[in-house]
């Protein structure tokens, strides 16, 4: 059974334990339909079991019903060979016989069902309702519908809880919230030792609120339990000497009984300690200890698999940076090859991450897209620096050799291993050069066939091309920039595109020239520009009929654009 799988059917479980069994009954109806869609007869029989034990619930009249839904669970179950399947089947039906009186009879299920749990596994976590049953059932208890609230139904809980979290914080408190209730203690508390200080520390103390207990490694009878190994279960904490009264002269707290024993990694290495305070209504029993040693492997596994988690993390992060000081160096060997565009490939970034921005694209797309804005013309390593360097017009055929550089990229970044979500990088990087109309180079890809990225990189990579200083001429004019991108929509570039780059704020426009220029950006100035966009600048600088603030707006606008920034403070 799939993890989306169990996520199904654990949400009607979830409904049991609340005791909303008409709820329960219509999730475990949509599983059925659902598998029974999917022709997945175990599944199926895992929803159908489930579906008798919330219609008896919601009423015992519905005996005959149930046993018939149970009898095509039971087939189903056999036919798929499944020992889930056919885990829950023996479990339903000993619940339906249990409450039909027929203690015998569900004892033999309620037995077949943990048998099949030592021997298989339990993938759904049910052995807590099936050896409940069985306690309800030796002692002579009446049937009662809920098993909530008995102990051994927390380690379902808790299974469930190992199993879909990996946050250590978040779960350990499920951990240790389920032990307090299980074990009917006043608190818990899960202490970890950090080993450089050889101290215990408090990762969740259940009634703290967020304080932390720390204390020396030696102290205590949590210190005594990590130092020895050995369980410990204390009727009066006072009268034992080795309790550090100091924790409770801290906190204010009294405490009276203490049950605690180690937490230990898959190596056996001690790592902590887990401690329950204060019995309600007497001391610790053996079946409380009995418990908490089940309890304590589930917060051992929990524990390594959070590290693990963690430290995977970690490593990604550490290949990350290194990818992308890799990625850095690349393009700034092109800055070094070529004086006169230096600078293009990271504006070319912050462009297309402010037309990412704009359009709302998720983190993950932003990402490929920054990666590839940084390597889109990486291939200029491949052209001939008299070529990349020529002061002025290219030829027909040096311009036709430029060109290449595309294709350049393309195989350089090829070459480079990458995993399938960053096998877009390459994509992107190489289709900056296509148009919208079919026209561009080096595939000629039209329309919606180039790489969304891709088409972002165009609107970025020609706004940058044509609004930075050459040495053999100056920055076009804003507005026949603006009419450049306008005559350009749905023929080179991405029309879409084009509409909602102009509609970014003219502020943030403009602290990407800064960067080329390196001038600082008046905070009032700012303030005034964040309210006009680069389609209003044009307005205000081809229509005739403007009012003195619009005319205002659009000098202040080119007054940074032009860099006269230096001249203004040099005055």
């Amino acid at each position: 059974m799939s993890e989306c799988d169990k996520d199904l059917i654990k949400n009607g479980l979830s409904l049991l334990e609340e005791k909303k069994y008409k709820d329960a009954l219509e999730v475990f109806l949509q599983a059925e339909k659902f598998y029974s869609d999917q022709k997945s007869d175990e599944n199926l029989s895992v929803a159908l079991s489930f579906c008798a034990i919330a219609k008896y619930f919601t009423g015992k009249s519905h005996y005959a019903e149930v046993l018939k839904i149970l009898n095509d669970a039971d087939y189903m179950a056999r036919y798929s060979k499944s020992a889930t399947a056919q885990l829950v089947n023996e479990y339903a039906r000993g619940t339906v016989y249990y409450g039909e009186g027929a203690e015998d009879i569900a004892m033999r299920h309620f037995t077949n069902a943990k048998n099949i749990a030592i021997e298989y596994g339990d993938e759904l976590s049910v052995i807590g309702y099936v050896l409940t049953r069985i306690k309800q059932i030796k002692s002579g208890k009446k049937f009662s519908v809920a098993v909530s609230s008995d102990p051994l139904v927390s380690l379902v809980k808790i299974g469930r809880s190992i199993s879909a979290v990996t946050d250590i914080d978040v779960l350990l408190r499920v951990i240790a919230e389920e032990t307090r209730v299980a074990i009917q203690a006043d608190r818990c508390t899960v202490f970890l030792l950090d080993k450089e200080k050889d101290e215990l520390w408090s990762k969740v103390a259940l009634g703290m609120d967020s304080t932390e207990i720390r204390f020396p490694a030696d102290k205590g009878l949590a210190g005594y339990v990590v130092k020895t190994g050995e369980p410990l279960n204390i009727p009066d904490a006072y009268k034992d000497p080795r309790f550090n009264p100091d924790v409770d002269k801290e906190t204010g707290y009294k405490t009276k009984t203490i049950l605690c024993l180690p937490i230990k990694n898959n190596n056996k290495e001690i790592i902590g300690a887990f401690q329950v305070l204060n019995k309600k209504g007497g001391v610790f029993t053996k079946v409380d200890e009995d418990l908490l040693v089940a309890i304590g492997g589930s917060a051992s596994i929990a524990l390594e698999n959070a590290q693990l988690f963690e430290q995977q993390k970690e490593l990604y992060k550490e290949q990350k940076e290194l990818f992308e000081s890799f990625i850095n160096t690349l393009a700034a060997s092109i800055d070094a090859r070529d004086k006169i565009t230096a600078g293009h490939s990271s504006r070319v970034k912050l462009y297309a991450m402010l037309l990412v921005d704009a359009l709302g694209c998720d983190e993950k797309f932003k990402e490929l897209v920054e990666r590839a804005a940084i390597l889109h013309d990486i291939g200029k390593i491949g052209i001939r620096d008299t070529v990349l360097q020529k002061e002025g017009k290219l030829t027909p055929e040096e311009y036709k050799h430029i060109q290449e550089h595309v294709q350049i990229t393309h195989n350089i970044l090829d070459k480079i291993y990458m995993s399938k979500d960053f096998k877009m990088i390459t994509e992107i990087a190489c289709s900056h050069h296509e148009k919208y109309d079919g026209t561009g180079y080096y595939r000629h890809l039209k329309g919606e066939d180039i790489p969304y990225g891709g088409r972002i990189l165009a609107v970025a990579d020609v706004f940058d091309a044509i609004t930075s200083r050459r040495h053999y001429r100056d920055k076009m004019p804003i507005q026949n920039v603006i009419d450049i991108l306008i005559e350009g929509k749905n023929k080179h570039f991405d029309g879409n595109l084009v509409d909602t780059f102009l509609k970014i704020s003219a502020d943030k426009i403009i602290n990407v020239f800064l960067t080329e220029n390196h001038h600082c950006f008046k905070k009032e100035d700012q303030e005034v520009l964040s309210h006009y966009n680069l389609k209003d600048i044009h307005d205000f600088i081809v229509n005739e009929n403007v009012n003195d603030e619009q005319k205002h707006i659009a000098e202040l606008f080119n007054f940074y654009y032009f860099g006269n920034v230096a001249e203004n403070e040099g005055a």
